[in-house]
């Protein structure tokens, strides 16, 4: 009799096992298996709203996350695990300074944190260890997430911030605001503790644009990255990221509010305030302050009734995302939509695209060695000599402040007042993980002050060999291309020349 109790205990877990087993095939025969990509789009009309995330390839919601409302620029993904969004409570303003971190494949109430000032644009580097926010009021914000320590708190604008971006590799920080200034950061020194109040310098800034930045995004040059930035002025500009110099500046009848460049093709994707989208050739190389106008035969795009406010690109083609609450996608070679999505609960202010494997839940077996978690961030910078700061590169096993799961942490405690070996392996195996991580972390900080050290030799070198000013007035060194825009300071320069 026990046995056979025994057996129809047995047969009951396995018969729950294959259901939950099920549950998660039929999830991800949903999605596609997980191979496919998802868009990921939030407004700023109330809070009631959410963020809402659509299979590209079918148009099937897959996951809707309510209580979001973030202004543009607003929200990104951090890793392909969280969403994180710069939170609104009041149509038309950014009020509360809310900061909400939701896991992807997991997303119930989200993580609550509480800056000292409302924050408008967010932007992280891409292997998610730093998140960087910009206020209203100019001041610039920089946490190191899995610990949620706030590292440097800055006034790097006199006007609100409306732009964040890190380069590539992490090592520079760029932001833009409202009156067309662009400032470049450099990490490092944003990384100095050990004097949290000291103001950082700019590695160089700008002030070409007459009107507000409304987006920035860098690519690889011929020589040293490229900064491409697009403002309301009707115009983007393409800039050496590392010495800061103009290189070239396309005009449009309209204020630009969004730009994308095509990840291989070199096209550079312009949204306007009227819902056009303007195709032009990224140049690099030109001369400094090249200013030209846009070309007839270039491509417009026009399907949009309201402002394009973000753009972006996936394996199916260009994204845009407009005011007339509608997304759509478009195939690059036909410049005709494939898809279209309806947005009714408001405006579209945020644009994001994921993998849909983010979604899908994570095994048990991956739990402990699972990536980065995230943390609340803190209000106020510590200081370095604070007797009670704890210098953590990496997030402990803290369920409350912590996304990763807390079931590892809770079971190598209970194993532990059992006194098991298990729990020594498992202990030892989490504590080298630790280590592995915070080398990675010190070969990761080298490496950018290497890259920081070549670019300041080649910024040397390029002065050294910048040419005499009888070079400059030969022929061969005049611009070879017709202004198209009245400019009188540039008017002036070539009087004086």
């Amino acid at each position: 009799m026990q046995c056979a109790s025994n057996n129809h205990k047995l047969s009951i877990k396995l018969d729950i096992s294959l259901c939950k087993f099920r549950t998660q095939r039929e999830r991800e025969r949903e999605m596609g298996s997980g191979g496919g990509e998802a868009v990921v789009v939030c407004s700023d009309k109330r809070m009631g709203t959410g963020i809402t995330i659509w299979n590209i390839d079918t148009g099937d919601r897959l996951l809707h996350i309510p209580t979001c409302a973030s202004p543009a620029r607003g929200l990104v993904c951090l890793r392909n695990q969280f969403l994180v969004a710069a939170q609104i409570h009041k149509p038309g303003s950014v009020g509360g300074g809310a900061i909400s971190m939701w896991k992807l494949n997991k997303p119930q109430k989200p993580i609550q944190s509480y800056p000292l000032e409302a924050i408008g644009p967010l932007s992280c580097t891409k292997d998610g260890l730093y998140l960087a926010g910009g206020a209203l009021s100019g001041n610039t914000y920089l946490w190191e997430v899995t610990n949620g320590k706030l590292l440097k708190t800055w006034h790097g604008h006199d006007k609100s911030l409306s732009c964040m971006l890190f380069s590539d590799d992490g090592s520079l920080l760029v932001s833009g605001s409202d009156d067309g200034m662009i400032c470049v950061w450099n990490l490092i020194s944003l990384l100095d503790v050990e004097n949290v109040e000291s103001l950082p310098s700019p590695l160089h800034y700008s002030m070409e644009h007459k009107s507000s930045i409304t987006g920035l995004l860098t690519t690889s040059g011929i020589s040293s990255p490229v900064l491409i930035s697009s403002s309301l002025d009707g115009s983007y500009k393409v800039w050496d990221l590392v010495l800061g110099n103009l290189m070239h500046t396309q005009v449009y009848p309209l204020g630009i509010t969004a730009v994308a460049l095509h990840p291989t093709k070199q096209l550079i994707f312009s949204g306007s305030i009227d819902g056009s989208i303007f195709v032009n050739k990224l140049e690099i190389g030109l001369v400094e302050d090249y200013l030209v106008g846009a070309e007839d035969h270039s491509p417009v795009l026009k399907e949009h009734n309201g402002s394009v406010t973000a753009l972006t690109f996936s394996k199916s083609g260009l994204i845009s995302a407009s005011e007339d609450c509608t997304i759509c996608i478009w195939d690059i070679t036909s410049f005709e939509i494939i898809r279209r999505f309806n947005h009714q609960k408001g405006p579209v202010t945020n644009l994001s695209v994921i993998p849909q494997s983010s979604l899908l839940p994570v095994s048990n077996h991956r739990k402990l060695s699972n990536a980065l978690g995230v943390s609340i961030l803190d209000k106020y910078p510590q200081p370095a000599n604070s007797s009670e700061e704890k210098i953590t590169l990496f997030p402990s096993c803290q369920p409350s402040m912590n996304f990763q799961t807390s079931d590892s942490c809770q079971q190598i405690y209970d194993m532990k007042k059992e006194g098991t070996v298990a729990a020594m392996e498992m202990k030892l195996e989490t504590c080298l993980e630790d280590r592995m991580r915070a080398t990675k972390m010190a070969k990761h900080v080298m490496e950018m002050n290497r890259h920081l050290q070549s670019r300041l030799l080649d910024l040397m070198e390029s002065r050294l060999s910048q040419p005499k000013s009888s070079e400059i007035d030969s022929p061969s060194m005049k611009k070879s291309k017709t202004v198209m825009l009245e400019n009188p300071p540039l008017q002036q320069e070539e009087e004086q020349r």
